[in-house]
């Protein structure tokens, strides 16, 4: 390993100062978001911030009884809090890979635990994949997020996204899958056999169909694995 000294590695690691949009990209794994008003964002996400920023959990009812009453039982880990002020604030999640996307009037679905922050004027509403919640624990939630606006998502290392087309179907991993083209509505196929059985109780056995027009965002490794 290279030795430095620290004024040297001071120099190279600092902060840049540079034009930048309300969402930028410190570092692959540090989001800087330029505040000026609220953004909701991961509770547990802010590593840093300067300026005048308050934070807030979210509300029970903050965006509606509705969607209040779906946060009671999905158990994802994926509460939002809100950053309210002036200044720079800074993001960032188990040191995953950010990503930002720019919603001009469309549509995507993100996996809870895989949606970092995103813009006051998204709008946004949790939905349950209702036919695999008896296959996997505590079932698998997705937040749809459309309209205008900017969304930050993470992923283990660099996501690669899969094409839909109809009748070329795609499969992947409910683990592995991060977010995909708001209209798509996938199913969900199992081949649970002896071996199987006795092997691994997700991935494989359990796998998510994409049928129609679209785009799938899945990510080369996941939480499951990185413990192993």
């Amino acid at each position: 390993m290279s030795e430095q000294s620290v004024q040297e590695f001071v120099e190279q690691t600092k902060k840049r100062e540079k034009a930048k949009d309300t969402f930028h990209l410190e570092t692959d794994r540090i989001l800087e978001v330029t505040l000026s008003g609220d953004l909701w964002a991961k509770t547990g996400a802010m590593i840093s911030y300067t300026g005048d920023i308050r934070f807030e959990r979210e509300g029970l009812l903050e965006h509606g009884a509705s969607r209040a009453f779906k946060k009671t039982f999905t158990n994802e880990g994926s509460e939002l809090m809100k950053a309210s002020g002036e200044g720079n604030l800074f993001l960032s999640d188990q040191g995953k890979k950010i990503t930002i996307l720019d919603l001009q009037n469309e549509s995507i679905r993100v996996n809870g635990n895989d949606l970092l922050a995103f813009e006051p004027t998204v709008d946004w509403d949790i939905f349950m994949m209702r036919k695999v919640a008896g296959m996997m624990s505590g079932g698998l939630f997705n937040i749809l997020l459309e309209g205008r606006g900017r969304i930050a998502i993470t992923t283990y290392y660099e996501p690669l996204t899969l094409m839909v087309e109809p009748g070329k179907p795609v499969r992947t991993d409910p683990n592995a899958t991060v977010a995909w083209s708001g209209d798509l509505e996938p199913e969900f196929r199992t081949d649970v056999n002896y071996k199987t059985f006795l092997g691994r109780g997700s991935g494989e056995s359990i796998q998510m169909e994409f049928e129609g027009w679209g785009f799938v965002i899945v990510q080369p490794c996941f939480e499951g694995t990185m413990n192993e």
